[in-house]
């Protein structure tokens, strides 16, 4: 299985980008991971709110391939420990899934066909964060899950 983190807007602040890379390169170790960013929209404030979630929710969609399985990281979405988190993607690995789809959206958060297509929602926090950090805080959790499927000694409970 392969898990794919959907991202609108690239990384720019450096020290996070590094993170994200060495979470991604440890990541890689266990399976197959990649960081896929939809460029952000051009000229962005002169569009509605609205608008933007329309473009940016097409460009998700159109990233997707059939059976996708495609999570969106959205604040509505269900909590999980990072044992539940680890539980859960072992259950996809061992559904056979080929493609597990991690979505972080833009600033507006995802449009009602993104919505309609997604196929479950998680919840990092009930707290905001930054988009940058999202990923960050995200990638170390995908990381934690592999060292825990493994019994490997990064997590303690």
């Amino acid at each position: 299985m392969k898990i794919v983190l959907l991202a609108v807007g690239k990384t720019s602040t450096p020290y996070i980008a590094s993170a994200v890379g060495e979470y991604e390169r440890r990541i890689n170790r266990y399976l197959p991971f990649e960081i896929s960013v939809i460029p952000d929209l051009k000229s962005s404030r002169a569009l509605t709110e609205e608008v933007q979630k329309q473009r940016e929710g097409a460009a998700i969609l159109a990233s997707l391939q059939p059976g996708d399985y495609m999570v969106l990281l959205d604040e509505r979405g269900r909590e999980m420990t990072s044992r539940e988190f680890a539980a859960d993607i072992d259950l996809r690995m061992v559904r056979g899934l080929k493609r597990l789809i991690y979505v972080v959206g833009g600033p507006y958060g995802f449009s009602p066909e993104v919505y309609a297509r997604a196929d479950a929602k998680l919840s990092l926090s009930r707290m905001t964060f930054t988009h940058e950090m999202v990923r960050l805080f995200f990638t170390e959790q995908i990381y934690r899950a592999m060292t825990i499927l493994r019994g490997e000694p990064y997590h303690h409970d």
